[in-house]
């Protein structure tokens, strides 16, 4: 995954912030691009109406996207079981899925598995800011009141990795 937004910041690609319309989707969203257009402008987000598109991934989303030239598609929150909608945004012209960021998948051997959707989100910041020598204690700790709220609202226990963050 950071190798993948390096790649698109470094073409200079379009990219788009997906997340749900709960409050760890938004909360996900909004930290992925409060942190990232300190980096780079060529973002754009996401949210979908809840009572037009639904849950998750939508077609229309999709449509949005492939009319905007957004080549790099992060959904936050959902999206995990979008076979479909991903081979609907190859349809649009859009390029396939790179990568699956998820604790809960089999076989995954990241060790805390109940990450919040937004927790999710900031480590994956946490990577990418790794990887480019980004100082994350004043660039990336200020956002994890985020995180908090998401742990809360998302009803993940508060323990391990997941009261670290919201400490």
């Amino acid at each position: 995954a950071v190798v993948r937004l390096n790649r698109a910041l470094g073409s200079k690609e379009k990219i788009m912030i997906y997340g749900d319309y709960d409050v760890d989707g938004t909360t996900a969203v909004s930290l992925v691009y409060k942190f990232l257009q300190n980096y780079y402008s060529g973002l754009d987000y996401y949210i979908p109406d809840r009572y037009e598109e639904g849950y998750g991934i939508s077609d229309k989303s999709i449509d949005y996207a492939a009319e905007n030239g957004i080549t790099l598609f992060i959904a936050l929150d959902c999206g995990i079981k979008a076979v479909e909608k991903i081979a609907y945004a190859k349809s649009k012209g859009m390029p396939d899925a790179v990568a699956i960021l998820n604790p809960k998948l089999e076989g995954e051997t990241y060790p805390y598995k109940h990450l919040s959707g937004c927790g999710v989100g900031y480590k994956f910041m946490q990577g990418f800011a790794i990887n480019n020598g980004i100082d994350i204690t004043s660039d990336l700790e200020p956002l994890l009141d985020l995180v908090a709220v998401s742990i809360a609202s998302d009803i993940v226990p508060i323990t391990g990795e997941n009261r670290i963050l919201a400490y």
